[in-house]
């Protein structure tokens, strides 16, 4: 046996025992039985949906023999509180803003209803085992609505809709799209779709790099087996530009292969392969929307948390964690009106995000520990967002809406056109603006015209520069001044001028439209600088090392990280997340107990099929 061969064996030996301590049970199982059932009719009536998503925090909602904190509502938060209440933990989740659900959450302006960032998900196929950890979570009671066959519709150039190239549901119907439409390039294609197949078990690599004791993990992304026993890890250091370059020469092309990287966030010369791989999979056999809007997510977990004796409060503003003598996390303050309450558990959990975590929340000594600055050394900001949100007079039927999500791209030198925009100043950006992402809530969601007949909404997001509209991160929401107002609305016209040649009825049936810059995103989901995905998802967040070491357990005793900076991003990344957190809470493998109920819940589907 050659010194190679010998180190896999020993190295798959200790592999092999470290990963079943995963597989013996310990902790109370949140997947014990089987929680779904029949989903009741959507909750309409207003006040019963306030009284649950617009909870606010004082000290006397705080309960009694708390097992522990969570730090954000967003669905790594809420996800990871459900798991525990199903483990019998009594859990107080704690919301800066208003409204409950992070990202999940919906707001209204006008009459006009707006999801905050759900806009579409992959794998919520009856069949997928995502889709039972889902229905476990929500019981049953959120339900999806698949999106149609092309779910997305990219743009090159001109925006008109009769240019678009539509993606199409299901592997097949995917690539074979792209060769219609390109019959010279069926080689690169071929080529695309194998390397894309190739790196989609990648997940599994991830979880056990988290899985692992972290020495041990450490041991195996040193050893240099990682990139021959895993494609994943193989492509990770490729970046998406330099595979789709090697592919083809044809531009149009590049640019299609490449169209969905706003998913993550970060430009085609900047991402690795295998991030990108991973999503073109997640979408691969078409994308669900939840039904009655993303705000359903909170409203079908909050109650599941309250009954095993926790809470949900909004306008809780956490102000740091609190440790003991020790140097354990302990506790949280929150601030309310101009005193902070302190509240105490032995476990707390953060959502917030890696860098709100470590440089805000956490006291000055535990931030200097080694092993979170060198977590923070890792990764950086991701790029930040601008929105805009449109309420319509009128039907999505009778304004010729689409529940397909557009991409629109002004080019299709996708990194080019990146690049001159985010290099723009600050008075010159508006005009450079080189991509959109068009979508219509309204025309995904069935119950929409019952709940709001007559009305429409669109949502169009892009990308932008925290720093600038930086000079105004201290000035009150809302009353940042005319310089400020302005410099969104150059952004909002310039968005708006090509949405209008996409969807030309609308143009005169505009009742509400507002602009939300990464100051926004900043304020409402406690963003540092603006992004929406957290940490950048470029080629050195998808490298072994760091893939091993973002992950709940941190260095200061009790305290754990949930959502998508443990994973990756999105609302599948950041349910990932919360799994492994929960799993880390109770010290047994969740994602393990979620596949035995499964089976044990298909048997039994069995078993009444033959009866």
């Amino acid at each position: 046996m050659g010194p190679f061969a010998l180190l896999a064996f020993g190295l798959g030996l200790l592999l092999f025992f470290a990963l079943l301590r995963w597989v013996r049970a310990r902790g109370p199982n949140p997947f014990a039985a089987d929680a779904r059932r029949p989903p009741a009719p959507l909750v309409t009536d207003k006040a019963a949906r306030r009284a649950v998503l617009k909870a606010v925090f004082s000290a006397d909602k705080v309960p009694a023999g708390l097992d522990a904190i969570v730090i954000g509502s967003g669905i790594g938060g809420l996800a990871v509180a459900v798991l525990l209440a199903k483990a019998g933990r009594r859990v107080l989740v704690l919301e800066q803003h208003g409204k409950l659900g992070g990202c999940c959450h919906t707001f209204s302006e006008k009459g006009f209803e707006f999801d905050a960032g759900i806009h579409y998900v992959g794998e919520m196929h009856e069949s997928r085992m995502m889709r039972f950890i889902v229905d476990q979570l929500t019981e049953g009671q959120l339900e999806w609505v698949p999106m149609p066959a092309a779910y997305d519709a990219v743009v090159l150039g001109e925006p008109k809709r009769s240019r678009a190239h539509h993606v199409l549901t299901g592997r097949k119907e995917y690539f074979d799209g792209l060769r219609k439409r390109f019959p010279g390039e069926t080689a690169a294609i071929d080529e695309l779709e194998q390397l894309t197949q190739s790196v989609r078990g990648g997940l599994k690599a991830v979880g056990v790099l988290k899985l692992l004791p972290l020495p041990l993990a450490r041991l195996l992304c040193r050893s240099g087996l990682l990139p021959w026993l895993s494609p994943f890890c193989r492509m990770a250091s490729r970046s998406l530009k330099d595979v789709v370059d090697g592919l083809t020469a044809n531009a149009e092309l590049r640019a299609i292969f490449s169209y969905i990287f706003p998913t993550y966030g970060t430009p085609p010369s900047k991402a690795s392969f295998s991030m990108h791989g991973i999503l073109v999979n997640h979408y691969l056999y078409g994308a669900w929307y939840p039904k009655g809007g993303s705000g359903e997510i909170a409203f079908h977990t909050i109650p599941i948390i309250q009954r095993a004796g926790g809470n949900v409060l909004g306008r809780a503003p956490v102000q740091s964690i609190l440790l003991d003598s020790q140097g354990r996390a302990c506790g949280v303050s929150v601030k309310k009106g101009q005193d902070l309450v302190k509240i105490f558990a032995p476990t707390i959990i953060s959502d917030a995000g890696l860098f709100n975590t470590y440089e805000r929340l956490l006291p000055a000594e535990a931030r200097a520990l080694p092993e979170i600055q060198s977590q923070l050394g890792m990764v950086k900001h991701g790029d930040a967002s601008f929105s805009v949100f449109v309420g319509l007079t009128g039907s999505s039927q009778e304004l010729g809406l689409e529940a397909t999500n557009y991409f629109v791209y002004l080019g299709n030198d996708l990194d080019e056109i990146m690049n001159r925009y985010l290099t723009s100043s600050r008075d010159e950006a508006a005009k450079n603006i080189p991509f959109l992402f068009v979508t219509c809530p309204s025309a995904k969601d069935p119950t929409w015209e019952t709940r709001h007949p007559g009305k429409s909404t669109l949502a169009i997001v892009t990308f932008a520069k925290y720093e600038w509209f930086e000079e105004w991160k201290d000035e009150q929401v809302n009353k940042r001044g005319d310089a400020y107002e302005d410099l969104k609305k150059t952004f909002v016209d310039a968005v708006m001028e090509v949405v209008f040649k996409l969807y030309p009825n609308i143009e005169d049936k505009i009742e509400y439209i507002s602009g939300g810059s990464p100051l926004t995103n900043q304020h409402y989901i406690a963003s540092p600088r603006g992004e929406i995905y957290g940490v950048d998802h470029d080629i050195a967040r998808t490298q072994a090392e760091a893939i091993a070491a973002m992950r709940p357990q941190t260095a200061v005793p009790n305290l754990y990280l949930t959502g998508q900076d443990v994973f990756m991003c999105g609302f599948m990344g950041a349910l990932h997340g919360a799994l492994f957190c929960a799993s880390a809470v109770l010290n047994r493998n969740v994602h393990l107990d979620a596949l035995r109920l499964r089976k044990r819940t298909q048997a039994t589907t069995n078993d009444k099929k033959r009866d």
